[in-house]
């Protein structure tokens, strides 16, 4: 690292990349560094190692190589090949100097801490001031997909189709397929760009006609007109003449990000697909926004994509007839004391979305702490602040919760959890980071802390927990965990979760996430959207404990979700993959018995990590029976081990499937009566032991029924 009293200036450093990036030639090292940085190579099926190089210190971001695009169209740009040498030069002067654009944000971060070391004002947080938040802004990992880019643009300006045929002269849905059909050529003249490189002496050598293509081949490849064609990329093309000279900071706007698309000898030139799907996703907005006769209509439609949005996506996960949009809450008929944008109840949890359109300003991105805070208030804490009041009044019997169809919605008497979810409709950049310093929240035993994110974390969140219990344990988890985890997208921790199961110790203050870890969740995330070959989820969670018998349980549960048995799925939920797999061998080991003998047989687990325990019954025997039976003993060992809760669970022995379940919560408190019942127990063990004192049984007699179910006798099936 440099020295911190010889390192030059920010405005310094940029001035000279600037010069570099208008060098004769540069555009070949651009080309280059674009196809080593954006490109993920691959053999037969992608694998998370193959995404993880995209991950490397050495590799440049998308807003790196973006600066370089904008300051290049700034030049008199010329296209002639220079030699090899010349080349190596500017990429490796490139490198340098983003390296060294870096470095500049390093001093105002150790002035702020010096500062705070030096203050005895416990209240100063050197977090929160805009010159640190600069470098997270500006570095900040994307938290989106091209393909999330690409798929929701359609949905959120199918209200804006009129305009955009009038003015623009396309459809979104034109707009949509040319871009697709713009990454589909690029990917092939890639392949050929390097096949014929191999047949050339290396001074040619060149990337750039990997990138370039001409009107032809995508309306030929798109199967549309070049008239329906040609305005798609005419709208994204830098207008002749431009020289994007408003871009002199990296923290300007620059417009390379919103035409990324080039003209050279009468064919285009794209650096980044990924640039060009973003931009059919963001710009119509800002075309509109501009025309004072729809601009309000506009901001409208981008609201109610938003909220639209998550009601589709949390129907896939819940069903819908547990998801309700546009819930208004009456203290009277004539009295509305709140709006709910989504709500989802599922026995006796609920779901509070308030989704935003708002976006982290270009004011804000250059710094400027007052615009900062404003962004974020207007964007997520009035988001939040709406939740809340919504989430205090959700259980009050005074209350009147309406649809939009005008019929009343009934939510249940007691709502154990309620999370709220502060959802906005664009890339944010450092959002998780800004939530953690700047959002004011409150939380009780019933309202979670929050949980703020974008559309493209949602999406992805709905896409690999397709499941109530699933989706609403990660959240869980997610939420209280907020404070002691750190990642710089909500992408991460998801990936995270799925290959672990997000658990964090008491003991520990902060877990740092990095970036890469996000790659296996890159992986399965392309394969169910793009269609690349590769495994469609992480080996993880979903892979190895769907088929177990608690998997299976939990499966049940969801189906029917009766409030005395969702916690205990939330509870299987939290478990180890090897507690999981150590507890379905002991149920399957008891319902073995079960079928051996036809007689009851249980198996009792105290955790005592979580203050509470599980005790299953295998039985055939009537509920009326066995349910009371049950009871009495969770109450005995709940009192034994002096918990919090505990789980009692029946199944059947023919297939282990869930009978039903019950649970019992409240404190511990000395009991005579249960002091006597219990006084010849003996406390369950550790896991293992109880497992194994499940497992123990008669050896089987040749005459005795088999223990696989088949009602046959032993000899005549497994015991041949």
């Amino acid at each position: 690292m440099r020295d911190i009293h010889a390192m030059r200036s920010e405005a310094d450093v940029f001035t000279d990349l600037s010069a570099l990036c208008r060098s004769d030639g540069y555009v070949h090292a651009l080309a280059y560094l674009c196809f080593r940085d954006n490109i993920v190579r691959y053999a037969e099926e992608m694998r998370p190692e193959d995404m993880v190089q995209l991950y490397s210190s050495d590799r440049l971001i998308r807003t790196e190589i973006s600066t370089l695009i904008g300051l290049m169209i700034q030049g008199d740009m010329t296209w002639a090949m220079p030699s090899p040498d010349v080349v190596q030069q500017h990429i490796d002067r490139t490198e340098s100097l983003l390296k060294e654009l870096h470095e500049t944000f390093l001093p105002p971060m150790r002035a702020a801490f010096a500062e705070k070391m030096k203050s005895s004002d416990l209240e100063i947080n050197p977090l929160e001031r805009g010159e640190l938040l600069r470098e997270a802004i500006f570095y900040s990992g994307e938290s989106a997909y091209s393909f999330q880019y690409r798929d929701f643009a359609p949905e959120k300006y199918a209200a804006d189709d009129v305009w955009l045929l009038k003015n623009k002269g396309f459809s979104i849905h034109t707009a949509r397929d040319v871009a697709c059909v713009v990454a589909r050529i690029q990917e092939e003249k890639l392949k050929s760009t390097l096949t014929q490189m191999t047949l050339l002496p290396p001074s040619p050598w060149s990337l750039l006609p990997g990138f370039t293509f001409s009107l032809k081949e995508v309306a030929a490849a798109s199967r549309l007109n070049e008239s329906t064609v040609e305005p798609v990329l005419n709208a994204f093309t830098l207008p002749s003449g431009e020289k994007n000279e408003q871009f002199r900071t990296i923290a300007d706007f620059n417009l390379a990000n919103a035409v990324p698309l080039l003209k050279f000898n009468g064919d285009f030139v794209l650096f980044q697909s990924y640039s060009l799907v973003e931009a059919v996703y963001e710009s119509p907005f800002y075309w509109m926004a501009a025309d004072k006769h729809c601009s309000t209509a506009a901001m409208q439609n981008r609201g109610r994509f938003t909220e639209a949005f998550c009601r589709k996506r949390l129907e896939l996960v819940f069903g819908r007839d547990r998801v309700y949009a546009n819930v208004d809450i009456f203290e009277s008929k004539a009295k509305k004391v709140g709006e709910i944008d989504v709500l989802v109840l599922f026995g006796d949890r609920a779901i509070i979305v308030q989704a935003k359109s708002k976006r982290l300003t270009i004011e804000a991105r250059k710094g400027n702490d007052g615009q900062i805070r404003d962004d974020f208030k207007k964007s997520v804490q009035d988001s939040y602040d709406q939740g809340l009041t919504c989430a205090q009044k959700l259980s009050d019997p005074n209350l009147t919760l309406v649809g939009p169809d005008g019929r009343e919605i009934t939510v249940p008497s007691r709502v154990t959890e309620i999370y709220i979810l502060c959802v906005v409709s664009d890339h944010y950049p450092s959002l998780n980071f800004q939530a953690r310093q700047f959002l004011t929240s409150e939380s009780t035993d019933v309202i979670r802390p929050p949980l703020v994110l974008d559309v493209f974390g949602l999406d992805a969140m709905t896409e690999m927990l397709p499941s109530p219990l699933r989706f609403l344990s990660y959240v869980n988890r997610r939420a209280n965990y907020a404070d002691r985890l750190f990642a710089s997208h909500e992408l991460i921790v998801l990936s995270y979760h799925l290959k672990r199961n997000l658990w964090v110790k008491e003991d520990v203050d902060m877990v740092w996430l990095g970036d890469d870890i996000s790659a296996d969740l890159d992986v399965a995330m392309a394969v169910r959207r793009d269609g690349v070959p590769g495994p469609e989820t992480p080996d993880g969670i979903l892979t190895r404990l769907t088929s177990t018998a608690l998997g299976r349980i939990v499966a049940e549960i969801e189906a029917r979700p009766d409030p005395g048995i969702i916690d205990f799925g939330f509870l299987v939920l939290s478990l180890s993959e090897n507690a999981v797999l150590d507890v379905s061998r002991g149920i399957q080991n008891i319902a073995q018995l079960a079928r051996l003998d036809q007689k009851h047989h249980d198996l009792t687990i105290a955790l005592d990590s979580a203050n509470s325990g599980i005790t299953v019954h295998c039985t055939d025997a009537p509920v009326p029976l066995v349910g009371p039976q049950l009871k009495r003993h969770c109450e005995r060992r709940k009192y034994l081990h002096k918990a919090k809760t505990w789980f009692g669970v029946c199944v059947h022995p023919s297939d282990e499937s869930l009978r039903f379940g019950l649970k019992l919560d409240y404190e511990w408190e000395p009991n005579a009566r249960l002091d006597d019942m219990t006084r010849d127990m003996s406390r369950s063990g550790n896991l293992a032991q109880s497992i194994q004192s499940a497992g123990k049984r008669r050896k089987l007699g040749r005459n005795d029924p088999c223990p696989c179910g088949s009602r046959l006798k032993y000899k005549k099936c497994h015991g041949k």
